[in-house]
């Protein structure tokens, strides 16, 4: 199956019931650690503020959200190879790794692609390119909720998407795309229903 079509027709704009992006991050870790969900959703403000600017996705803008999520002033991104899953993968680092996630991330604005396609790519590219040392999971969720900000689109809910992906998963990839397409048309529903 082709990911990049699997996901459907680009949905109309939807004003979510709830907002799934606030909730994850609370559910994240906010009675362990109230200072980290703090940062999270300071940085989830700012994507959703560059995103009414309509600004694109680079890595220049990234690197913004991730000062935020790690509270950091100084965020770089990485200097050599990066390992996820305790070792049992390896993203290389090459002298061409930042200009082809630059690449991809200019993609996430392909308007011949369906958004939720563009989304789950998105998400997909900040997981297995791992541009950061640290919290590139948190930032690939806000990755690709900005990709859906962009056209409208807020999910109520986001949860589903927190499992464990596999950088040589191609199959996974386009049921990503495929639940990101579900998620919104479900926002869709129960936005409708909840409407008086």
């Amino acid at each position: 199956m082709d990911w990049a079509s699997a996901a459907g027709e680009t949905p109309a704009p939807v004003e979510a019931a709830m907002d799934g992006l606030v909730a994850w991050c609370d559910a994240g870790g906010r009675a362990s650690d109230p200072a980290r969900a703090d940062r999270l959703l300071a940085a989830v403000a700012q994507s959703r503020a560059d995103a009414s600017h309509k600004r694109p996705l680079t890595c220049a803008l990234l690197t913004e959200w991730q000062q935020l999520v790690l509270g950091l002033p100084g965020v770089e991104f990485r200097q050599g190879d990066a390992f996820a899953k305790g070792g049992r993968e390896r993203y290389a680092l090459t002298p061409h790794t930042r200009r082809d996630f630059e690449r991809c991330l200019r993609d996430s604005a392909d308007l011949r692609v369906p958004l939720a396609s563009r989304a789950a790519r998105a998400y997909l590219d900040v997981a297995f390119f791992h541009p950061f040392d640290d919290g590139n999971a948190r930032l690939a969720m806000l990755t690709l909720a900005h990709v859906l900000e962009l056209e409208g689109v807020r999910l109520d809910r986001t949860g589903p998407l927190q499992t464990t992906r596999y950088a040589d998963d191609a199959a996974g990839a386009a049921d990503l795309a495929v639940l990101v397409s579900v998620l919104i048309r479900s926002t869709h529903q129960r936005a409708a229903r909840a409407r008086p």
